[in-house]
């Protein structure tokens, strides 16, 4: 008897231990749910906390709902607000019907939303999606929450992901650096792995290292930071770099036209900036008959643009050098004149026909969003457009150098009367040649029809930069305007971050006006008779 008294105490002990816990795991979940109806910041933030300890069954839910505005509570009752409207009771997880009396949404501040997004991403560690325990990693990492470091490393533990563990162990070391009574080891190795990640979250990661942290700490610390500052330098000038090339390429198209038309017939065209215009117009008139006809053929709208621009630029180019500039050849001055009154002209023409707001030029899937590499941001757009100038200053080298037409071209840039008396009809070449200056502006509109407003101004913006980059690089000479363009655009970028947009653009100014004076042709000289005289 005594030892079948015994097994049954013994019993009594195994099933108290097994049911004290559910018992606190739920007396937490009530608790929890009581709190959320105090209407206190403090009850709110500790509620969360308590429902993540608790296991509960629907926190992911509730502390989803409460971060979206959607968990109401009052008078007990704890409801969740489905995204489709629906009721559902916090506790059980089943349907309500109706809306209790008394309802009102869950409050909640700067605090609160700290501990939502921590919690949730403490929630979604053990998530079966890779990519949903990343996303879970960095918003633990960005939190650095210590209540949640127990399920951060049994996550780590059963991680078979590279990138997804990765993302854990950064999280985790976020925790350990403001952990003060972590293991010394444990924190020291926190410094190497924050080091390894190497970005600004990295860096005011390490920076927030408490002031009592000992010699050591601190040095690893020290030399991490040096590190990583010195890591994002070399990706800031990286970035700068993008950012000048990407510059220079739309500097190229929109200059290389007039490289054409200013080096073969020395006209200074001042109406190029509304070739360019009547590019993105066009590139705008293409998209909206598409969208309107043919909606699945949006992602191939550019494709039809680039043609259509160009055809609608080169008519009007050799409409105004027809009509108006074969007339004013020998006077500059009033060529300059005639050229910025058809400016104006195209301008308002524009503005009547489609005012004088923004129009809304879409981009095709292939040129949307970007991708990083290491510590550079590219985006699709720009890189397309560097792509596309390469293609058209290749397509602009291939007709001067093996048709007939750049053949005379270039015979008339060298010398015109020569030329003439050769039988070259100069007058027409002039005209093909500002037709094709003109074409290609309007394909540099198509192109910053992706990256600028669209709009009647649109030109003027680029007008003074593409006669700058003309003049640096050499009259008439394309390989110039490519260099000079690339040159200027780096340039820029690498002086804004200390002179300013506007100062930078001075800077510039400034800089080729005092080139000029040592090189009146630019980097890249024409050569011949008639340009040497």
């Amino acid at each position: 008897m005594i030892s079948i008294a015994r097994l049954l105490r013994q019993l009594v002990v195994l099933t108290a231990l097994l049911i004290s816990p559910l018992a606190a795991f739920a007396q937490g979940a009530d608790d929890a749910f009581t709190r959320l109806g105090a209407d206190s910041y403090s009850d709110t933030a500790r509620a969360v906390e308590m429902l993540v300890t608790s296991a509960h069954p629907q926190a992911a839910a509730i502390i989803e709902a409460l971060g979206d505005g959607r968990l109401l509570a009052g008078g007990g009752a704890v409801i969740v607000k489905t995204r489709d409207g629906k009721l559902i009771d916090a506790k059980t997880g089943q349907p309500v019907a109706t809306e209790p009396a008394g309802l009102s949404a869950v409050r909640l501040n700067n605090n609160v939303r700290r501990v939502v997004q921590a919690a949730l991403g403490g929630l979604g560690l053990l998530n079966p999606d890779a990519g949903k325990r990343i996303a879970a990693a960095e918003a633990v990492f960005k939190s650095r929450d210590v209540t949640v470091l127990p399920v951060l490393e049994a996550a780590i533990a059963k991680e078979s992901d590279a990138k997804a563990k990765a993302a854990l162990r950064q999280a985790q070391a976020a925790i350990l650096i403001v952990k003060t009574d972590a293991p010394p080891f444990d924190r020291l190795a926190a410094v190497d792995v924050l080091r390894e990640r190497g970005d600004q979250e990295a860096l005011a990661t390490l920076r927030s290292l408490p002031g009592d942290a000992s010699p050591a700490l601190k040095d690893a610390q020290g030399r991490a930071i040096a590190a990583i500052e010195g890591n994002l330098a070399l990706w800031r000038a990286g970035q700068n770099l993008w950012y000048g090339l990407s510059l220079g390429s739309v500097l190229l198209l929109a200059a290389i036209g007039l490289a054409i038309t200013f080096g073969v017939m020395g006209v200074i065209n001042m109406a190029h900036g509304e070739m360019v215009m009547l590019g993105a117009y066009t590139t705008f008139v293409v998209q909206e008959l598409i969208r309107t006809s043919a909606p699945g053929l949006f992602d191939y709208s550019l494709m039809i643009a680039i043609p259509a621009a160009f055809l609608v630029a080169g008519a009007v180019g050799i409409a105004i050098e027809r009509g108006v500039i074969r007339f004013l050849y020998g006077r500059p001055l009033e060529t300059l004149l005639a050229t910025w009154g058809i400016s104006l002209i195209l301008q308002q023409a524009v503005r009547t026909g489609f005012g004088p707001t923004n129009r809304e030029v879409g981009a095709p899937n292939f040129m949307s969003g970007a991708f990083e590499i290491g510590g550079l941001a590219i985006t699709w757009n720009r890189l397309w457009i560097i792509v596309f100038a390469g293609l058209v200053f290749a397509a602009l080298l291939a007709i001067l150098k093996l048709t007939p037409m750049g053949l005379q071209m270039r015979a008339v840039t060298q010398n015109r009367r020569m030329a003439s008396a050769m039988g070259i009809r100069t007058g027409r070449i002039d005209a093909l040649t500002f037709g094709l200056g003109s074409g290609v502006a309007g394909l540099a509109g198509v192109a910053l029809s992706q990256i600028d407003n669209v709009s009647p101004n649109l030109g003027q913006s680029y007008i003074i930069d593409s006669f700058m980059v003309v003049v640096f690089g050499g009259v008439g000479n394309l390989w110039g305007t490519l260099v000079g363009a690339m040159t200027l655009g780096v340039a820029n970028k690498f002086l804004e971050p200390y002179a300013g947009a506007v100062l930078g653009k001075i800077a510039l100014l400034v800089f080729i006006i005092l080139f000029i004076q040592k090189r009146p042709r630019g980097l890249f000289a024409l050569k011949g008779r008639a340009v040497e005289a």
